[in-house]
């Protein structure tokens, strides 16, 4: 049902979208030179912002004549990879085929309205139910030319797209805030985990002495996890009564688990597989490497993982699986791109650790663990932020829910 006042019609009826193009090879025309022009690429885009700022590679201007020129205030279209997100331009630029820009809109729909209706799951969902299959990989302009939306008047747009955009405003300073919180967490472990800078211990003072330099085999025992073979005979599952198994998958940020496993397996498979009590420290070898839980439940353990059965000399767990988080990230950046597929027993057993008493372990730990703590809590705030947007645009945008427009600006 439209609403009263409100207009029902296609895409195709209220805009036009015009599809970029590449010069080919592509290679051949990227350039450093001043005399290149921005290339407008998916990579240019930053988390939830509309807005494309800048980009990171340019073409020259003979790639640009066999390519599509927007400019500064347009907007653009996604239509793959992360098919469907509109963006608007800061900058004037060159797109290739996997971008639209949205044209003559302007006397059916306003701007920042156009951009929420884009974003929204009314839209998004209409991509879907028109897709062959239901499944999505990518979008053509027959697909968004046949997307229905109802909508009211001008005014009445520009007013609930200002509604919209506080809440946009609100979400896009607590992103910023999360950033600022995970780089200052980052140089505060660069800090306390090399021993520059010293905590104040339970007399107001800091601590004294030099960390002690100890081998990661001479540190702690540990072992891979292990499952039976072959690996995907269902004897070993099952996912109604079965006991949680870790896999890479399965380990969170922060230095959790996943609340369930992706998998359970059966009492037939635990015999041939390596159960750990929880609170044990694992960090994952392959696909996602360096990837650091302390577990908050009994479970059994993928090969893929690396589990520390026991400490050798007196070590603080949170403070250790700090200390493993790092190392695993300075191992990173020594592999070729910043890349590494797994992580040998050698290697291993060559990490060097540096450690302090067990009470400075302590301590750095819980420092730690309160910057954990602070940027979860932002991220919740972030999630219910942007569960309230959803749940406002479901009513704004379909006029369940309607706003007032002063005289003045529907004049």
């Amino acid at each position: 049902m439209v609403p009263n006042g409100w207009s029902h019609k296609l895409f195709k009826q209220v805009l036009k979208l015009d599809r970029g193009s590449s010069p080919r090879p592509i290679v051949n025309f990227i350039t450093e030179s001043d005399e290149g022009v921005n290339w407008i690429k998916i990579g240019d885009t930053k988390g939830d912002d509309s807005f494309i700022n800048q980009t990171k590679e340019k073409i020259t201007p003979e790639g640009a004549k066999k390519s599509r020129k927007v400019s500064k205030g347009e907007i653009i279209l996604s239509n793959s990879m992360s098919y469907g997100k509109p963006y608007i331009l800061n900058i004037d630029g060159y797109i290739h085929d996997g971008w639209f820009v949205i044209r003559e809109y302007e006397s059916h729909l306003d701007k920042q309205f156009l951009i929420q209706v884009l974003g929204s799951e009314l839209v998004q969902r209409q991509y879907k139910r028109l897709a062959a299959g239901g499944v999505v990989t990518n979008i053509s302009s027959e697909l968004v030319y046949a997307v229905k939306i109802n909508f009211p008047t001008i005014p009445e747009q520009r007013k609930i797209a200002k509604i919209l955009s506080t809440w946009d405003k609100a979400i896009s300073t607590t992103e910023r805030l999360i950033d600022n919180s995970k780089q200052q967490k980052k140089a505060l472990m660069q800090q306390l985990l090399t021993g520059k800078k010293r905590l104040l211990d339970e007399s107001g003072t800091p601590f004294q002495g030099e960390w002690e330099e100890i081998t990661l085999e001479k540190l702690a025992k540990y072992r891979r996890g292990s499952f039976p073979q072959p690996y995907g005979n269902p004897e070993w599952v099952d996912e109604v009564n079965g006991y949680p198994f870790i896999q890479v998958y399965d380990i969170d940020k922060n230095m959790k688990l996943k609340p369930d496993t992706k998998i359970k397996i059966s009492d037939a498979a635990i015999d041939r597989s390596v159960f750990i009590p929880k609170e044990t420290v694992i960090v994952s070898l392959q696909g996602s490497i360096g990837r650091v839980a302390i577990t908050q439940y009994d479970a059994y353990v993928d090969r893929t993982v690396l589990l520390f059965q026991e400490f050798i000399v007196p070590m603080d767990k949170v403070f250790f699986a700090f200390i493993i988080q790092e190392l695993f990230e300075i191992e990173k950046t020594k592999a070729p791109g910043g890349t590494i597929k797994t992580i040998t027993k050698e290697v291993l057993s060559n990490f060097k650790v540096y450690i302090p008493s067990y009470n400075e372990q302590q301590k750095i730990a819980s420092v730690l663990i309160n910057a954990d703590q602070e940027i979860e809590l932002l991220e919740q705030q972030l999630a219910d932020l942007k569960q309230e947007k959803k749940a406002l645009m479901q009513q704004l945008l379909t006029g369940k829910r309607r706003v007032k427009v002063d005289d003045e600006a529907a004049a």
